[in-house]
């Protein structure tokens, strides 16, 4: 397949491997599109060991909340004229938790818009949904920020088992998937709460285990069975973290024996040896390189970047790549960045509504500053840290290509347009955000509109804009 070229190779480099093109980006790549995002692709960052699941900030911020919460229980039992006071430093302490999350979108989303990085940053933003955790209550809102500053972006340029270890091992993950409340039903903390009087007997959660095989690794027809999903279930007991409301430690990783399931397991035919936290680690390792994970990881990869059905001979590229480098992530972005499928010029992936936004403040050389120009977002369907499901959010174009869908980017772009455009040539802007893929068509209807937020609204909400 040849390449389209260079001046439609440096518009795709921009608008379908990065986030949208800023103002002179497309002119930065032209004289060499594939460097020009080879050069984003860094294991620097991989070398990083996880030292904090989360920043000292944000756990002083959890622990004051928890420590509020508990006193208001207290409260509302024993002395209910403290009650009131202690319920409005609770909500205030809430609040302040939740203001926390909200700026974590915020400076995510703004470095999103500004970094000259996009492919590095569309690259992250992959994994994040790939390895996809959501808000449940106002403590683990408040890991998701950290969850993909700390324990994915470091690695997603390394190895895939490095990432998949530290992602699955987040008090995020953890929470998310109920993985801190499993514990073996024949540990020794299943057996002395079995004695205890009138002691509820705690259980094995299979979530975690279930979607590191069906979503994380090998996939849904990677040729595991059930009887294989309560066994790694098992094996993953114990791991845990220190609580967050911990004075020392919280966050941090900490296997407990006492629920672990004792016992040798078996998983996709191999047998673990009983080791402890060494048993789940040991299977992840081994998920981690087998040819089944290769094959489904780099179907999404490819899924994610080229096409809803993604070519076959671009998925069978990258799965080698894959084998080859027993999962070395920066060698199958660069596999990617090579091949002459993923520079096809037809664009096949439809943005989803934060692709959209992102894409257009880089379009006008901007970025959001309040959360309030966020707010359509989740009216769009795409509310923040909140996926709905542990899939991710959905790549399919029929999942965001509906009319009410297409009704609210209008409204969005019809209030942003006239602000984000200034006094500035709208046709020019036009040019620094397609490119070569900007259409006769799309030009000549921002030429003939009759103002300039118009004119840009026309820009945002044209079909070559709403794709990459």
């Amino acid at each position: 397949m040849a390449l389209p070229d260079r001046d439609l190779q440096a518009a795709i480099a921009a608008t379908r491997f990065g986030l949208g093109a800023r103002p002179g980006e497309i002119a930065a790549a032209r004289s060499d599109p594939q460097g020009f995002l080879a050069e984003q692709i860094s294991t620097s960052a991989s070398d990083r060991p996880q030292t904090f699941a989360l920043p000292e900030r944000r756990l002083e911020a959890i622990r004051a909340f928890g420590a509020a919460r508990k006193d208001a229980l207290e409260a509302s039992r024993a002395r209910a004229n403290e009650a009131e006071e202690l319920r409005l430093i609770t909500n205030e302490r809430r609040r302040k938790l939740q203001d926390d999350v909200t700026n974590d979108v915020l400076v995510r989303t703004a470095n999103a818009a500004n970094t000259p990085q996009a492919f590095a940053e569309r690259w992250a933003l992959f994994w994040s949904n790939h390895f996809t955790v959501g808000q449940g209550n106002t403590i683990s809102a408040a890991t998701i920020g950290p969850y993909e500053d700390l324990a994915l972006r470091p690695y997603v340029f390394g190895a895939f088992r490095d990432l998949l270890l530290s992602a699955e091992t987040h008090p995020a993950m953890l929470i998310y998937l109920n993985q801190d409340r499993s514990v073996g039903p024949n540990s020794l903390f299943a057996q002395r709460r079995a004695k205890a009087p009138n002691g509820r007997l705690p259980g094995l959660n299979e979530n975690l285990a279930r979607e590191i095989l069906e979503l994380h690794t090998v996939g849904v027809n990677g040729g595991y069975s059930q009887a294989d999903v309560t066994e790694f279930a098992r094996a993953l007991t114990g791991i845990s973290f220190e609580r967050l409301t911990a004075s020392e430690s919280a966050g941090q990783p900490r296997f407990r024996p006492a629920a672990h399931e004792p016992g040798e397991r078996e998983v996709m035919g191999v047998r673990y040896a009983q080791s402890g936290e060494n048993q789940a680690v040991a299977i992840l390792s081994d998920l981690a390189s087998k040819p089944q994970t290769a094959r489904f990881v780099s179907w999404r990869i490819a899924r994610h970047f080229v096409a809803d059905d993604p070519p076959e001979a671009l998925v069978r590229r990258l799965e080698r790549t894959w084998m080859d480098t027993d999962g070395a992530l920066d060698q199958v972005a660069r596999a990617l960045v090579g091949a002459p499928e993923a520079w096809d010029p037809t664009p096949r992936k439809f943005k989803t509504p934060y692709e959209f936004m992102v894409s257009s403040w880089r379009a006008a050389g901007a970025a959001p500053r309040d959360i309030k120009q966020l707010a359509l977002l989740t009216a769009m369907g795409q509310k923040p840290f909140s996926a709905p499901s542990p899939e991710g959010w959905p790549e399919e174009e029929a999942a965001w290509a509906t009319p009410d869908g297409m009704i609210k980017r209008l409204v969005w772009t019809e209030a942003f347009a006239p602000r984000a455009v200034g006094d500035r040539d709208p046709s020019l802007l036009a040019l620094e955000a397609l490119g070569a893929r900007l259409s006769g068509s799309t030009a000549t209807a921002i030429r003939r509109a009759e103002s300039r937020g118009e004119a840009f609204a026309l820009l945002l909400m044209s079909p070559e804009f709403q794709r990459r």
